[in-house]
């Protein structure tokens, strides 16, 4: 099990309620193959650094997970179909 922390930006017209439910959906597959969701947590609404798909502002999330590499990668490819989010950055922290 490898340790990875993911951060996505969703469209802000998009309720902040339904980013833990869309957030689960996604992290479900990561939950079948044996790994686990550490922390999740959303930061809502903030301004961007530039504009993405002609949106000033997006609802960010941080999530901390455990999980082989195979099932983040499949799950990342998914967001990225996926057309209310607009950024996905999948990390492995550095140990220290």
């Amino acid at each position: 099990m490898r340790h990875y922390e993911l951060m996505v930006i969703f469209e802000p017209n998009i309720e902040e309620t339904q980013i833990g439910p869309t957030l689960d959906k996604f992290l479900k597959g990561v939950k079948d193959a044996g790994g686990s969701v550490d922390k999740t947590d959303v930061w809502g609404r903030r301004r961007l650094a530039y504009e993405i798909n002609k949106n000033s502002e997006g609802i960010y999330a941080v999530v901390d997970l455990q999980s082989e590499p195979a099932p983040v990668a499949e799950m990342d490819r998914q967001m990225r179909l996926n057309e209310s989010v607009l950024r996905t950055k999948v990390l492995r922290p550095e140990l220290r």
